[in-house]
């Protein structure tokens, strides 16, 4: 299978002034198309050549695993945005993070805090355990809720070139700015 960057669903500058234009230029554009362009050289001739990007996730490891599991990551990433997001979530995600956090501020805090705290590079998630539990993990690096068999449905990249360009060591700043575009329709459908 040969992978390929996913399609925007809004157009560079649209996030702007939360995401800029040249942040998305350079972490979509540049380093996302390399993880994609990696991965593309390292599964020929494996058992990966021809799996689907959440059976490499789950099953490999080294350099696949790595470049795998940051296409998904950046893929989940970048399309849960919106230049008309923010607000909060509805319907049964709603209902679910009330239920496990006791409210939507609550979750907010307890993710950003996660978010900001992650040292290193890596990612703050919102996932959906066995039972349906939610759980917010960190994960260094590639790491994803897939490995450790949950459903992941919200990802804030704290790498550095996430927010660099816009935002330098601001990460708290750049976290609690990426709430105003996320779009809860679509989290709502990964849950």
């Amino acid at each position: 299978m040969k992978f390929e960057l996913p399609k925007l669903p809004y157009q560079a500058n649209e996030l702007e002034p939360v995401i800029s234009k040249q942040t998305i230029d350079l972490h979509y554009g540049k380093h996302l198309q390399t993880y994609v362009n990696n991965l593309n050289s390292l599964i020929v001739g494996t058992a990966f050549e021809h799996a689907d990007i959440e059976t490499i996730v789950r099953q490999s490891e080294g350099g696949i695993f790595n470049n795998a599991g940051q296409i998904l990551n950046h893929t989940l990433y970048f399309l849960q945005f919106s230049h008309q997001g923010g607000d909060a979530p509805k319907g049964a995600l709603a209902d679910a993070i009330n239920t496990k956090f006791g409210s939507f501020g609550e979750f907010k805090k307890v993710f950003t805090e996660a978010a900001v705290t992650l040292f290193g590079s890596g990612w703050a998630w919102l996932a959906k355990d066995e039972n349906g539990e939610l759980q917010i993990l960190k994960e260094s690096n590639a790491g994803n809720p897939l490995t450790k068999g949950m459903k992941p449905i919200l990802a804030f990249d704290v790498w550095e070139h996430a927010y660099y360009v816009d935002y330098q060591n601001r990460r708290a700043e750049h976290i609690e700015k990426i709430w105003n575009i996320i779009d809860w329709n679509v989290v709502e459908k990964r849950f």
